[in-house]
């Protein structure tokens, strides 16, 4: 009995091994399947490098210019106000150690009177901060708009099921060519701009 036991696991070894070559035999390994398919299709995905996208959008460089000049402009005009106040300043000191005032209440209220000048220069230097940063803001929420309405346009066939905008290598780190479609976009952008 014992051998047929040992005659009947050999052939069940046997035929166990003789199926799986079979079934392997007739099947292509699927890293085989991947890489076959691979170079042929494109996934619906592409990326939008936000760098050059900024740098080559007409309305993105004239929205810079712009916010560019009103902190220039609001530099210059809180430097001039510094000056003008900083000589103030000096000429009360001057005066101060000449015994230039007439008596003690006038000196009292010069300084009372720099001292609201000073905090009106606080004010006035917060508000162009404020005024500079809204502008900011109103600008990026024009190109965000801007930028989502066109790609609505763009991508109105659905060949992209997926846009990822990459800043600086930041979310994208490597990717095919074919994937990246700025400049497309930005020539889109530019079109509707001129229009």
């Amino acid at each position: 009995m014992n051998k047929i036991q040992i005659v009947i696991n050999v052939v069940l070894v046997a035929a166990v091994a003789a199926l799986f070559v079979i079934v392997l035999a007739g099947k292509k390994p699927a890293s085989a399947e991947v890489a076959a398919s691979t170079p042929t299709e494109v996934m619906p995905v592409a990326y939008l490098n936000v760098d050059s996208l900024l740098a080559n959008y007409t309305f993105a460089q004239e929205a810079s210019e712009k916010l560019m000049t009103k902190q220039e402009d609001a530099r210059v005009k809180m430097n001039t106000k510094l000056r003008t106040f900083q000589n103030e300043v000096a000429d009360f000191q001057r005066k101060l150690e000449n015994n230039g005032f007439l008596s003690r209440e006038r000196a009292e209220q010069a300084q009372q009177k720099l001292a609201k000048k000073e905090q009106e220069l606080q004010e006035l230097e917060a508000k162009l901060t404020q005024d500079i940063m809204l502008e900011n803001q109103k600008l990026n929420v024009q190109l965000a708009d801007s930028l989502t309405n066109y790609l609505k346009e763009f991508n109105a066939d659905g060949r992209y099921h997926v846009i990822l905008s990459n800043t600086a290598k930041d979310n994208v780190l490597m990717a095919a060519e074919q994937y990246d479609i700025t400049d497309e976009v930005v020539a889109g952008l530019n079109a509707r701009c001129k229009k």
